[in-house]
């Protein structure tokens, strides 16, 4: 997990991604997932083996971050020779952007057998066939995570400071009327805190609310410009 304002890029939610390519009748099935931690991550190798239990080779390769720890990079090239497999998946997954995404590359041997640079193009050429796919329908996403915070204002304060906090660029996450309206937002406090003391006289603070968290799509050109 990133930590709060910082930005990066995952697959949306939603149903896994695949791509194939095929070489000398040798078909590499790659199913691309996004995980939120090693075990989900494992998960999507087990799913494939039962799908596909004929297959010849099941290679994986997924990055994860762990909150206060170093990011988790794993890979397998399951009875392919050594580095053949699961090192160029993962090679495609690193320089993809991504993070918190497991993929599998299932083969059906065609009997022909196609040498070491033949199998790290292959394994390679089907992860980037599904990420493409994913860039395609709109399935990468920029997640971003911003610290939210909590005021409890008089009812006199409220709609003045909400439009405040509004037209700072800051986003209101909800607004409960009681004795007093507190006012849940998610921003950076250095813009934040000078509002709140201008309208309150300094007489309230923002107190932690902890992160909200937004995903919004992503073009190719977007990450271009």
């Amino acid at each position: 997990m990133t930590a709060p304002g910082t930005r990066v890029l995952r697959l949306a939610d939603g149903p896994d991604v695949t791509g194939e390519y095929e070489e000398k009748r040798s078909r590499f099935l790659a199913v691309v997932r996004r995980c939120d931690d090693e075990e989900a991550a494992r998960d999507l190798i087990a799913d494939l083996r039962r799908a596909h239990p004929a297959a010849r080779h099941h290679c994986s390769a997924f990055l994860v971050d762990v909150p206060g720890s170093s990011r988790i990079e794993r890979s397998n090239d399951d009875g392919e020779p050594s580095g053949t497999a699961g090192t160029p998946m993962l090679e495609v997954l690193r320089g993809s952007g991504l993070t918190g995404v497991s993929a599998v590359v299932v083969r059906w041997f065609g009997g022909t057998r196609l040498g070491t640079g033949g199998l790290v193009r292959a394994y390679g050429s089907a992860v980037s066939a599904a990420l493409d796919q994913a860039w395609r329908t709109g399935r990468v996403v920029e997640v971003t995570r911003t610290p939210a915070w909590r005021a409890e204002v008089d009812h006199s304060v409220a709609g003045g400071l909400e439009g405040a906090v509004r037209g700072a660029g800051a986003r209101v996450l909800g607004v409960d009327h009681g004795r007093r309206v507190v006012l849940t937002v998610a921003g950076e406090l250095e813009v934040l805190g000078p509002i709140l003391a201008t309208r309150t006289s300094g007489g309230v603070e923002w107190q932690p609310a902890g992160v909200a968290t937004t995903e919004n799509a992503v073009r190719c050109r977007d990450m271009e410009s």
